[in-house]
């Protein structure tokens, strides 16, 4: 059985990745989902924004779905910004979009989800956020 959140998976997702898909990012600037993709656009991530409800956010073409990511745009981790009793879907679609790793944001804990995308070979971190993790990389 794999391990999720371990200091050494955060690295690694933080360190050994490029693209983002932030699902759930808000339009409204207020909003975690929002502020976090901002930072993660600072930081030299590509942040790819999916909301069905919006066409574009922080200048990038939103999209419905990740699975309406269109080729050749490959997504490394899927950040997921919604409740815990939808996470599980979006750990499917990533798993089925090939992600190499899932990030599940403060608050959202679906332990079978997080075993599934383990046993599919990605990488999962767990009720963290990278706000709180980028920083502690230098340390």
């Amino acid at each position: 059985m794999g391990e999720h959140s371990s200091p050494q998976t955060i690295r690694r997702v933080l360190t050994e990745t490029h693209a983002w898909a932030v699902v759930g990012c808000s339009p409204d600037p207020r909003r975690d989902s929002h502020r976090i993709a901002r930072l993660l656009q600072a930081r030299g991530f590509r942040v790819i924004p999916v909301n069905p409800h919006v066409e574009n956010l922080l200048g990038e073409p939103c999209y419905p779905a990740l699975g309406d990511i269109p080729a050749p745009e490959q997504v490394d981790v899927v950040d997921i910004f919604r409740r815990a009793d939808r996470a599980g879907a979006h750990v499917e679609e990533a798993i089925a979009i090939g992600a190499r790793a899932v990030w599940m944001q403060l608050g959202v804990i679906d332990e079978a989800a997080a075993q599934r995308a383990l046993d599919a070979g990605l990488l999962v971190v767990m009720n963290r956020c990278p706000a709180i993790e980028l920083p502690r990389l230098a340390a």
